[in-house]
C-alpha cells in the first residue's frame, strides 16, 4: 500500500495496480478498517478498483497527523473466501441483433460465432466493483479475455436501458436510456433501477453477477410481469437454478 497526498485535505491509498478480485478485497477490508476507526476529522472514504481516497478537514487535522490516527502499518489484511457468502444475482437477457446490435462486431472481433460469445458471456459470475457513472451502472469484473473488444469508435446517442455491453476487459449493463461508447450484445428486460424502491438497485458493491441467456417469449413475459406489478424476484433474479 502507498500513500499519497493529493491535496491540503485529500489522502489517496494505492494498492496493486490491477483489476483483481484480491486487489478489490484488500481495498474493502482497508476501507472497513478505516471506517472502524471513527476518526471524526474524516469527512469521506471513497474506495475504487485500486486505491481509498480520504478527505478529511485540515482546519482539524494536518495528514500527518490523520497517517498518525489511521495506524495503517498495524492493518493485518486477512485473504477472504469469496466462495462463501457469495450474493448472485441472475439477470436475464436477450441476446440478438435487435437487443445487441454490437453482438455480431464482438463475435468477429474475437474470431467466434455469436453462439460462442453468448456462452462465454454466460459463464462467468462477475464481481460488481462499484456503482457509478451514473446511478446503478455496475462496473464489473471477471470478463474473459477471448471476449475483449474495443469500445465503439463512434459512440451511440442513446442506449437503452437495461442494455448489456462490452468495453475493452470489462462488462456492464446501462440501467437507464444514456449515450455510451460499449459494445452492446444484448438487452435484460428487468428494471435494474428504481430511483422509488428500497433498494434502488437489484445488487450493490461486491455482489457477484451472472448472466443467462432467454428467448423473445421469455422476455415478453418477464417485461409483462413487470408492467402488471407481478414480476417475481424469487424465480428471475434470486434462483439459482439459471
Amino acid at each position: 500500500m502507498e500513500v499519497k497526498v493529493i491535496n491540503e485535505q485529500s489522502l489517496l491509498l494505492y494498492f496493486k495496480e490491477e483489476i483483481s478480485e484480491d486487489n478489490y478485497q484488500e481495498v474493502n477490508l482497508t476501507t472497513q478498517y478505516i471506517l472502524s476507526k471513527n476518526i471524526p476529522d474524516i469527512k469521506d472514504v471513497i474506495p475504487s478498483y485500486r486505491a481509498i481516497m480520504i478527505n478529511f478537514n485540515n482546519d482539524l487535522i494536518d495528514y500527518k497527523q490523520l497517517i498518525e490516527k489511521l495506524e495503517l502499518d498495524n492493518l493485518k489484511l486477512s485473504k477472504v473466501d469469496s466462495t462463501s457468502n457469495k450474493n448472485i444475482i441472475h439477470i436475464p437477457v436477450l441476446y440478438n441483433t435487435e437487443m445487441g446490435p454490437d453482438l455480431e462486431e464482438v463475435a468477429s472481433h474475437n474470431h467466434l460465432s455469436v453462439e460462442e460469445v453468448i456462452q462465454i458471456h454466460t459463464e462467468n459470475e462477475y464481481l460488481v466493483y462499484m456503482l457509478g457513472f451514473m446511478p446503478g451502472f455496475p462496473f464489473l469484473g471477471g470478463l474473459d479475455e477471448s471476449v475483449h473488444t474495443p469500445r465503439r469508435a463512434e459512440p451511440r446517442v442513446k442506449i437503452n436501458a437495461g442494455s448489456v455491453g462490452i468495453a475493452n476487459n470489462q462488462t456492464g449493463l446501462y440501467p437507464s436510456d444514456s449515450p455510451g461508447g460499449w459494445q452492446i450484445i444484448g438487452r435484460t428486460p428487468l428494471k435494474v433501477f428504481d430511483q422509488y424502491a428500497e433498494p434502488m438497485t437489484l445488487y450493490e458493491a461486491g455482489d457477484y453477477i451472472k448472466f443467462y441467456a432467454i428467448d423473445e417469449q421469455t422476455y415478453s413475459q418477464i417485461k409483462k410481469e413487470i408492467n402488471d406489478g407481478q414480476f417475481n424476484k424469487e424465480k428471475w433474479v434470486t434462483c439459482n437454478g439459471h
